[in-house]
């Protein structure tokens, strides 16, 4: 039990109550695990996994998990850590999205011993009486202790009554599932007690909360979010996985290996006390970004992408397999901001217009510095925004 608990422990945040777990961990009994997950976006990225690699040490240890795709709470929208209120998505939508998660879960998780759940299972049985009894469990007063709802209510922000419902309902999940442990990030922790409280009205043995670290995005300062842009997607190709990762900087490597990493401490403090020591701190990048791509691709791949990482970026050589676009105009030329966003290199002509004022724009690897270029037709050039992004474009005016 003494091993199991260590386990348990390295790498969380906190455990509430520690003493709890660890009579629960002494009955001996496969204890019920889990942990929701919202629908809101299709795909998961590797902020994602410092919780899922921590549910798959549960199942190594003899434990059952309860994944959670919150499909009707996903429609309401989880409110925490937003400043206002948030958009609930359409049933197909989030339907669609939690199909794409439950491929990609078991690229982590033991599907043996893993129970996918939809809370609409339940939760479209509830009826209106029902939904106000639950309702009824906390007051007002209590849920304005949520940060974020003090904050937005505070300064005089919109707070949506269906928002309220968004925590109860997620606690409620709790008792469904007579859960015996939740986990969830660190801004999940007035929703995972929420649980706890409403297991003890229904005459449960209140669950164990054990929250994780969040990791940051590439940018080192906000929540890895896809709709930030800050993100390594678990399904990325391996030289793009790789690149992001080759990317961060020196200081923010050692918090993604710290929580991503399946190195023992004793390797990874190893590792600090060589950069320490004067080793180049790119060498333990190379090592982490191997076994990153590895775990979600192959050896192979992981090699493969060290290879054309070492070509592209010291050799200064283009990448092999450029994806060829053709553009269209009729004015006979095309603006270079707004080649860069037809061509998908960037996300907006104003994103373009940012990228070459940084200098991160290049054609035919020389550097862009003019903004107001216009490109010609019947051109046909290699461009490339930042390090990884490239595209062979051709305009016509046919």
């Amino acid at each position: 039990m003494t091993e199991a608990l260590t386990q348990i422990k390295q790498g969380t945040h906190e455990i509430l109550l520690e003493d709890e777990l660890r009579t629960k961990l002494k009955s001996g009994k496969p204890l019920r695990i889990k942990a929701g997950f919202d629908p809101t976006a299709p795909d998961l990225h590797i902020g994602h996994t410092v919780l899922l690699n921590k549910l798959r040490k549960f199942q190594n240890l003899g434990h059952t998990i309860y994944f959670l795709i919150g499909d009707f709470t996903g429609m309401i929208g989880d409110p925490t850590g937003k400043n206002i209120t948030r958009q609930p998505l359409s049933r197909e939508k989030v339907l669609e999205n939690a199909q794409t998660y439950q491929a990609q879960i078991y690229k982590i998780l033991n599907p043996d011993t893993t129970k996918i759940c939809f809370n609409s299972e339940w939760m479209n049985k509830m009826d209106t009486s029902e939904l106000i009894k639950l309702a009824a469990q906390h007051t007002v007063a209590r849920m304005l202790e949520r940060d974020d709802f003090h904050k937005r209510y505070t300064s005089g922000q919109a707070i949506a009554i269906h928002e309220f419902l968004y925590p109860l309902i997620q606690g409620y999940d709790s008792v469904v599932l007579k859960a015996d442990v939740e986990l969830g990030g660190t801004d999940q922790k007035f929703n995972l007690l929420v649980g706890r409280e409403l297991q003890k009205h229904y005459g449960q043995t209140p669950q164990v909360v054990l929250t994780m670290p969040i990791l940051e995005g590439l940018d080192g300062v906000q929540k890895m979010s896809k709709s930030l842009g800050n993100y390594i997607g678990i399904e990325e190709p391996s030289d793009e996985m790789f690149g992001k990762i080759m990317s961060i900087s020196d200081t923010l490597m050692w918090r993604y290996i710290d929580l991503l990493s399946f190195k023992t401490p004793a390797q990874i403090q190893q590792w600090k006390k060589s950069v320490d020591q004067g080793a180049n701190p790119r060498d333990i990048k190379v090592e982490f970004a191997q076994e990153i791509v590895e775990r979600f691709h192959s050896r192979a791949a992981a090699q493969q992408a060290y290879e054309n990482f070492i070509a592209r970026f010291k050799r200064r050589e283009m990448p092999k397999d450029i994806p060829e676009v053709t553009l269209r105009t009729e004015t006979g030329y095309i603006p270079i901001a707004a080649l860069l966003k037809q061509a998908n290199l960037t996300p907006s002509t104003s994103e373009a217009i940012r990228m070459i004022k940084q200098g991160a724009v290049k054609i035919d690897g020389e550097r862009v510095s003019d903004r107001a270029l216009k490109m010609p037709a019947a051109s046909n050039h290699i461009y490339q925004v930042g390090k990884r992004r490239f595209a062979r474009v051709l305009i016509t005016d046919n």
